[in-house]
């Protein structure tokens, strides 16, 4: 069993990982919380009973009695977290983005590699049994002559305010909000350049939603060699893209809206035969992703929708992490496999760059 500490007492650590710990008491205890939010600290403690509550990560960290972390705080902190628990001796469940920046992602790697702990991001959609499911059969599919990976979504909130009870704190100062859009503007500058507002939008969703697509997509298709093509528009909001396969092309597509719905898949076409995983919102547990695949055999053309589990994939991805942590596995979701995200986000970034100014 796991002591964990949980660093980043939010939305999705009330609606996810603290339940999902709850729910695993032969893998994991939750021993101690930390937010920079008082409120949150009084009263996501109480609700879950977690036993140690702290203000600042450090002083969690250094009271002990912890064998792993997960970092659920705001993403421009992700980075320093993992370092100075790895640093302490701890294991560390990351969510995604690791990081902004490349620097940072060098710090992880290298706190990571001193110390022989496990790092691990939290890609939880390619824990999901349809996922597992569809690379099992990825090689039966034949020469792929088209991908489309699609991400349109309804804004989280609209979705959890009518599912789950979240307390949203409103004691944070000026100051420590300020402070965070500045480490923000600071590490997206450094990852590529100073850029502009659009594009800087352009690259915090790719981070933030986008990372999911493109990790699951490079698991089934290997990596791109190139961004053929990319628009983005509404800020920064929306995107999309054409990539370079050596033998096929992959659309994709992505933004956030107001609508109440979640509408996430990734499909690979062969030539007889296609595969289409789609998602539904991580944030109402145990909804089934689902495999569908069609195929045409003669005059015969069949469809069928699999559901392998009810398993929600954040269970699955920490059942991982607890196997990695215990058995010195390294994650098949490293900080390496991260970083290949974040070159491919710098270099649609480019090439947005190019049709921007143009």
């Amino acid at each position: 069993m796991l002591n964990v500490g949980v660093i980043g007492l939010g939305e999705v650590a009330q609606v996810i990982h603290l339940p999902v710990l709850h729910s695993l008491p032969q893998l994991f205890t939750v021993q101690a919380g930390c937010d920079l939010s008082p409120t949150l600290v009084k009263t996501v403690g109480d609700r879950f009973g977690i036993p140690n509550r702290y203000l600042d990560p450090l002083e969690m960290i250094e009271a002990g009695g912890l064998d792993a972390v997960l970092v659920l705080n705001s993403d421009e902190y992700h980075a320093e977290c993992a370092v100075v628990a790895l640093e302490h001796g701890l294991h560390v469940l990351v969510e995604k983005p690791m990081c902004l920046s490349p620097r940072e992602a060098e710090r992880v790697i290298a706190a990571r590699d001193r110390t022989g702990l496990t790092v691990m991001v939290g890609y939880m959609r390619r824990f999901a049994p349809a996922f597992l499911e569809a690379a099992a059969r990825m090689p039966a599919l034949g020469p792929v002559h088209f991908a489309r990976v699609h991400d349109m979504i309804g804004r989280n909130s609209l979705i959890i305010d009518q599912t789950a009870y979240v307390v949203r704190p409103d004691d944070l100062t000026t100051d420590q909000m300020q402070q965070r859009w500045d480490r923000g503007g600071a590490l997206v500058r450094d990852a590529i350049g100073d850029v502009g507002p659009e594009l800087s939008g352009a690259y915090r969703l790719l981070c933030g939603l986008g990372s999911h697509d493109f990790s699951a997509m490079r698991e089934l298709l290997g990596p791109p060699s190139g961004v053929a093509a990319a628009r983005t528009w509404r800020g920064g909001g929306y995107i999309a893209a054409l990539l370079d396969y050596p033998d096929f092309v992959v659309s994709y597509e992505t933004g956030v809206d107001e609508q109440l719905r979640f509408d996430a898949h990734l499909e690979v076409y062969g030539d007889l035969a296609s595969m289409r995983i789609q998602y539904d919102t991580p944030y109402v547990r145990h909804l089934p992703t689902t495999l569908t695949v069609t195929g045409t055999s003669g005059t015969a053309f069949t469809q069928t929708t699999i559901r392998p589990h009810y398993k929600d994939p954040y269970t699955a991805e920490l059942e991982y992490f607890h196997d990695a942590a215990t058995n010195g596995r390294a994650p098949k979701t490293s900080p390496e496999d991260f970083v290949a995200d974040l070159d491919l986000f710098a270099e649609l970034v480019r090439v947005l760059g190019r049709t921007t100014t143009a």
